[in-house]
This record gives structure tokens, sequence and C-alpha cells, in this order.
């Protein structure tokens, strides 16, 4: 994380047209490798894949995630599903991380399916197969200003009490038995304790959903926003990166799932104005 200062663009705030201060939050956004291309049929049970074309010519460390037994052949199978395309309702294609292309110190790559929307089946599928084997950016999917949902899974805590987990007060030395736990844990009648009612359990690594982060800045100018000695406990930045305004869930090196916003934040199209970033020294004492 660092902070920046910008021009509030939003004209509903009272801060409108002021230089404003925010926290931010660096992520590494290395390219995507596009690594097959699935097609779904529809049934009476839902979606049910029909077949699927993977690249020729994968990449080593993809074997640390999918055993193939023979090498695929993607012309047969895309061809299949030209012949096929009546039947198809929808293309996804299953992209892979390159993790060895960002400072995690990690070789086997992410899996991840993603739907190919936009326009026909037809259209889809043409599009599915000029980026078979090819890498995709993050510029060419997001821009600046746009805003978006991230997907992960927060930092683990371990097994915690109630005070901890859920903000319960603490109750007086007078208390009989805990003091670091509810005093009621609910009525005679239902004979059960509560959903609701604060309990000592996991608190931590969960998989969380945040909407409308908004993207401040983006692109491939590392020195921007790399700091001196790099980022505690990740390093630097060494391509593509993107710039939140705000927190993001999870330790420096977990996985982040990035989509399209599912709801309207109403922010401005262009890109705010960013006046000022942090990039001093990060790592203790000043050297």
């Amino acid at each position: 994380m660092t902070h920046l200062f910008y021009i509030e663009d939003r004209e509903r705030v009272p801060e409108y047209g002021q230089e404003v201060k925010s926290a931010a939050t660096v992520i590494d956004t290395p390219p995507m490798l596009v690594t097959a291309v699935r097609a779904y049929k529809k049934t009476y049970d839902g979606l049910e894949a029909m077949t699927e074309a993977w690249m020729a010519n994968q990449p080593k460390d993809l074997y640390r995630r999918i055993s193939f037994t023979t090498d695929p052949n993607p012309a047969e199978k895309l061809a299949e599903m030209e012949k096929r395309i009546g039947k198809i309702a929808q293309i996804r294609v299953i992209v892979a991380t390159q993790p060895r292309l960002s400072a995690v110190p990690k070789k086997t790559p992410d899996i991840l399916e993603i739907p190919v929307s936009g326009g026909s089946v037809e259209d889809q599928l043409a599009y599915a197969k000029g980026v078979l084997g090819k890498t995709v950016t993050i510029r060419d999917v997001f821009k600046p200003g746009e805003s978006i949902d991230i997907i992960g899974v927060t930092k683990g805590k371990g097994f915690q009490g109630p005070v901890k987990r859920w903000g319960i007060r603490v109750l007086s030395r007078k208390s009989r038995k805990s003091k670091r736990a509810v005093a009621s844990i609910g009525a005679w009648s239902p004979r059960r304790v509560l959903p609701q009612v604060p309990r000592a359990g996991q608190m931590g690594f969960h998989n969380r959903t945040e909407y409308n982060k908004r993207i401040m800045l983006m692109g491939e100018d590392t020195e921007r926003v790399n700091p001196k000695g790099g980022f505690t406990s990740y390093g630097l930045v060494k391509g593509d990166y993107l710039l939140l305004k705000g927190s993001v869930m999870g330790p420096a090196k977990r996985l982040i799932n990035i989509r399209k916003a599912a709801r309207d934040a109403g922010f401005p199209e262009e890109a705010p104005q960013v006046t000022y970033l942090h990039t001093e020294w990060k790592r203790g004492d000043k050297q």
C-alpha cells in the first residue's frame, strides 16, 4: 500500500475540485496466457461443456497444474466448434497466470475460466480463436478511472474469541465464569444458540468480494509506483500494474481476481488527476 493526492472529480461531493489524500494499493498484473477455448451447450440441468481446444506447445509451467496424455490439436477442436455452432450457448476461455513475471516466489500458474461476452456466438468464437495461445494484458480489458470488483481471500487470523472476532465488550472483573465471552447466549426458548450470537471460531481466511474499487492509475512505467527498496514483503513491480483507491484484502503475495463492476458506482468516465504518489523508503528507517 501507499498513499496519493488527487483532484476530486465527483461533482456531488463537498471536496469537488480540491486536492484530497487517499490510501492506495498497487497490484502487480502480469499478462495472462489464453491456454484453451471451451464451448458450452444449454441443457435442462444448466450449462454443460461440449468440447474444448487447448493451445499447442504449452509452456512447461502449465504442466505443473495440468497433465496432457497427448499433444492437443487445437485446429481440429476449433473446426468441431464451428461445425456445431448452432448448439453452442456460451464460449469461455481458460487462462493461466504467469507468476514468473511477478515478484512472487512461485512457479505454478493459477487456472481461471472467463466467459467471452459481447456480440453473437460466432463473434465470440472468432475472438477466442484470435487470442488462443496469446497473452492478454490488463490494459486490454480495463481503463483508468473505471470502477471494478475485486475477489480474494482475506488474511487468516486463526481461531479467535468473540472479543476479537466480533468486537463484543469485555465484562467486569466481578463477572461469573468468563469475562471475554457473551454474558447471555440466549433465552430458554428456543432451546438452541441462535446464529447471530457472537461465538468463538475461525477468523479470517474467508473469500470476500468488494464492489466498486476505482482505478487511479495503470500502465507499465514501474518507476512511477515502485518505492525505494521495493514493497515490504513483496519486492519490486516488474511489469503492468494497477493502482486502486483504498485497500485490498489479503497479504502481499495472494492472488486477486478482478472483474468488471457489477453495480454502477457513478464515477466519472475520465481518469482522475493524480498530483502526487508516495514512493519514498518503506522499510523502516530511511537509508
